[in-house]
């Protein structure tokens, strides 16, 4: 069995003083004394010192209600702690417990705890790997969140297993096999923790032509599987003549990769997103191009999931993309918000009818995907209310070309479609929004989204597993050779208005984080970290890091002190393809951590 690394004894060991004894962690400072076990309740309504959770609530709106560090004095933060990580892809967002970090170190399945007032190390586990694990395990060197419940942190293994670390100690508690890794089966997102299920999502390789996914729970006790529901329907499930007489076994890839799912206690429901399935062309995955150009299609593929958290099963679905040509997922937060729903036709090019006149508080679901394209939808029902092709204009190189107000169907356009081999087509957008994610502050009522303006090239190609190629990023032709890139803009939720906008010339995989403070923080694949007045976005403090910033911000009180912690490092530089003058160094991955004075 694995162990964990106890600090004392191991500065000890190494100096050759002690053989076989594990000396207890030091407390952090800034913990109260005691663990106390972490249930249900607290996960429901967390205490605002602490990050207990992927977007600390589970409605996942990425809101601190922490209020030390505000709009008046955010430019007087300074540096707290660094800590250097290991090499490799990194997009982690660390949990943060009565003054302990939690965090995943790049690569594959190295956990440590920290003091979270200055960095220092308490403990860490490190898993042994399979010998081949390399092979097969594409995706599972990444975490971008571990999960915490009772005396456990949980984390998904690039060998496909669950496990479950002792919060206190890191030493192993148990290990749940979820599947076999070697047919391409791991993970990238983490798990989230449902009425005592560790609930998680697969990553299914695209290197694997016969990986069927799925999103399952496992009793955080003791690691046994509760349910299992399956991302692409099979062919005697409901659903499951979308994808014509495609064999079960070949409905592959539909991957829940991106990140967990949110949950609506009230409702008792998980709201889970679902990516693309394989090959991406149509014309290669069911031999014709010509399968229908709108939903349902191919389910659940660019769809959300809305499941019964007990049992799994699906009470309602949405498709946004339905058989998608083009691999843009619609994996992305699903962001539950309570608000008057009143769109503006202004602003909004889509709108259900029934909407007019009423201007009633909804329970709300909000999405936007990786091509663009913002949906709300009612969670309690799946009804569609309103869309819009955001960030865009126009749908002349969008891939959805309408959306029925009525019924909420959408449809795609067919003129992108690849009709043989050879064709080539932009596609706009692309990664406008991947795993990086946005925030919602209650307090202003906005969205803080950050997104690139960024198209696709893509060729159909029938020699590759994917069925194109070559294929790759382009920037935005609309926005011209030297244009700006990357945008965060403010979104009115209720109307669908946009509030403010802040846009620059270098790309971003990061993410926005809104605090009670009345700020949003910000970085960018440029180095640059900023606060942003969260109601008319000017830029109230900046300062440059190390490297790129791909992870997520967290903001938490330990020791009586407001922190911000944001993790910078490398998973490829866009600069290289959007703004190869702002060239940035890569890897150097680290924690970096701020305090006001």
């Amino acid at each position: 069995m694995p162990q964990p690394r106890l600090v004392s004894a191991a500065v000890l060991a190494s100096l050759g003083w002690l053989a076989c004894v594990a000396l207890p962690p030091p407390a952090a400072a800034g913990q109260s004394g005691e663990f106390v076990p972490i249930t249900d309740e607290m996960l429901r309504d967390p205490d605002p010192a602490d990050w207990l959770m992927a977007y600390r609530t589970y409605d996942f709106q990425a809101f601190s209600p922490l209020d030390e560090i505000d709009r008046d004095n955010v430019g007087g933060l300074r540096l707290a702690w660094m800590r250097a990580m290991e090499e490799g892809a990194q997009e982690i967002r660390p949990l943060v417990y009565d003054g302990v970090m939690y965090i995943a170190q790049p690569g594959y399945d190295h956990l440590q705890a920290l003091d979270a007032t200055t960095g220092d190390l308490i403990w860490e586990y490190r898993r042994e790997q399979p010998d081949d694990i390399r092979e097969y395990a594409q995706f599972g060197a990444r975490t971008r969140n571990l999960a915490l419940y009772g005396s456990h942190v949980y984390h998904l293994t690039a060998d496909a297993h669950i496990i479950a670390v002792d919060a206190r100690t890191g030493e192993l508690a148990w290990e749940s096999r979820t599947a076999d890794y070697r047919d391409g089966i791991t993970h990238s997102s983490g798990a989230t923790i449902v009425n005592g299920m560790v609930v998680s999502g697969r990553t299914c390789s695209p290197a694997s032509l016969d990986a069927r996914c799925f999103v399952a729970a496992h009793d955080a006790g003791d690691g046994l599987e509760r349910w299992r529901t399956y991302t692409a329907a099979g062919a005697d499930d409901p659903g499951g003549a979308t994808w014509g007489t495609l064999p079960t076994a070949d409905r592959v890839h539909v991957s829940p990769w991106g990140v967990p799912g949110s949950f609506d206690p009230e409702l008792n429901r998980v709201f889970w997103g679902v990516a693309v399935p394989l090959p991406y062309t149509r014309l290669m995955r069911r031999g014709t191009w010509d399968v229908g150009d709108r939903s349902p299609c191919e389910l659940y593929s660019n769809s959300t999931i809305a499941m019964n958290a007990d049992t799994g099963a699906i009470d309602w679905y949405y498709q946004y993309l339905p058989c998608d040509d083009w691999d843009q997922d619609f994996v992305q937060e699903r962001t539950l918000i309570d608000t008057v729903v009143n769109p503006d036709p202004e602003a909004v090019r889509w709108i259900n009818p029934n909407l007019a006149g009423t201007a009633e508080e909804r329970k709300i679901v909000v999405v936007l995907g990786e091509p663009g394209g913002l949906f709300v939808n009612d969670r309690e029902t799946g009804e569609f209310l309103w869309a819009d092709p955001f960030p865009f204009d126009s749908t002349e190189r969008f891939v959805i070309s309408d959306v029925d107000v009525e019924t909420g169907t959408t449809t795609i356009n067919m003129d992108l479609v690849a009709r043989e081999a050879g064709d080539q087509f932009i596609i706009c957008g692309h990664n406008v929004k991947g795993w990086w994610s946005w925030s919602y502050s209650p307090v202003t009522g906005l969205l803080y989204v950050p997104i690139n303006r960024s198209c696709l090239n893509q060729t159909l190609n029938p020699r590759t597993v994917s069925g194109t190629g070559p294929r790759f990023s382009i920037p935005d032709p609309d926005i011209g050779p030297n244009g700006d890139l990357t945008e965060v803009r403010a979104i009115d939720i209720s109307t669908g208005r946009e509030v403010w906008r802040y846009s620059q010339r270098a790309p971003n995989a990061g993410t926005t984080l809104a605090t009670a403070g009345n700020v949003v923080f910000f970085g960018d694949s440029n180095r640059r970290f900023r606060a942003f007045d969260a109601e008319t976005g000017e830029v109230l403090w900046e300062t440059i890091l190390g490297s790129q910033i791909s992870g997520y911000p967290v903001t938490y009180e330990a020791g009586g002190r407001q922190y911000l912690t944001v993790p910078v490092g490398g998973v490829g530089n866009r600069l290289r393809t959007y703004a190869p003058e702002l060239e940035a160094p890569t890897g150097s991955n680290m924690l970096v951590t701020f305090t006001l004075p």
